[in-house]
């Protein structure tokens, strides 16, 4: 018996990556898993169908279920299609894994319209549009008597929620799906829809060109030593969310390795209080209280 027996799973960039760990892991423990892969390039260019279609090809050799989709996951008829992908094939929706995404790093003095614009695209509406369109599937089985246990685990990442040089936008648009997690997982939970994040640490084909982490994610020469920066690592708890019994909503968390972290929302701290309005003189006499 699987952790995920019955569950019936979208993960969108699981041709290569972490996204391919996570589909082999679902499969696995059980789920038939819909793999959703356009094949592009790290940039988000071309398509190479054999991407999805290789990762079906070993969960089902291997004894599981799958099925290949190709849909852009930022096109809104597409998103509508994949969601259908599952039900057709499989009957029924019950996890959706955000996980596609692609890289234009660049400094923000040098960085292009295009390049803000084509990141914020894949990862951000490639979020919402998905996700979209299986809340609204989840909402008629509801009102149509159905109880709903369904979970989407989303993608975030540390070069938004801590930030990090040279990823303006990737940054930004991850900080966004963190806000989307939130958002989404007060919204749908009459529906009985759970929605968290991960914001993972692992060797991609996005973090060996990241500057700063290029030689750190190398694997060890030691095959005895662990291997922290295996992408494997990730899906063990993006697969305890997707099960039916698990709990948490709302929550973003850190995966790498063996390590497992909460990340904890913005908090306000420290206050300046007065009952009337502050002049701008009167602050610069007060705000460094706040600012050390």
């Amino acid at each position: 018996m699987g952790t995920l027996d019955g569950r019936v799973a979208i993960i969108t960039g699981a041709g290569r990556g972490i996204g391919r760990e996570h589909a082999l892991l679902f499969a696995a423990e059980g789920a038939k898993v819909v793999v959703n892969d356009l094949g592009g390039s790290l940039e988000g260019t071309g398509g190479d169908v054999t991407a999805a279609q290789s990762v079906v090809d070993e969960i089902v050799a291997a004894g599981g279920q799958a099925v290949a989709n190709h849909d852009d996951i930022t096109d809104w008829e597409g998103g509508k299609r994949l969601i259908d992908t599952a039900v057709e094939h499989f009957g029924d929706l019950h996890v959706l894994v955000n996980n596609a995404g692609i890289l234009r790093d660049r400094v923000l003095v040098n960085m292009s319209e295009e390049e803000w614009d084509a990141v914020i695209h894949v990862h951000l509406k490639g979020h919402f549009v998905p996700t979209r369109h299986a809340a609204a599937y989840w909402r008629e089985q509801t009102k149509a008597g159905h109880e709903v246990h369904a979970s989407v685990i989303n993608t975030s990442s540390t070069s938004g929620l801590l930030g990090n040089p040279g990823q303006a936008n990737y940054g930004a648009a991850k900080a966004g799906i963190a806000a989307l997690t939130v958002i989404a997982a007060s919204e749908l939970v009459r529906y009985g829809v759970r929605v968290n994040a991960i914001a993972p640490a692992a060797r991609t084909r996005m973090t060996v060109q990241t500057p700063g982490l290029s030689d750190i994610v190398q694997a060890p020469t030691d095959p005895s030593t662990f291997d922290s920066w295996d992408p494997a690592n990730v899906s063990p708890l993006v697969a305890y969310l997707a099960t039916e019994s698990c709990p948490a909503t709302g929550k973003v968390y850190f995966v790498q390795g063996g390590q497992i972290r909460l990340f904890q929302p913005w908090t306000m701290t420290d206050t300046l209080e007065k009952d009337a309005r502050w002049s701008v003189e009167e602050l610069q006499a007060e705000m460094h209280r706040l600012d050390g």
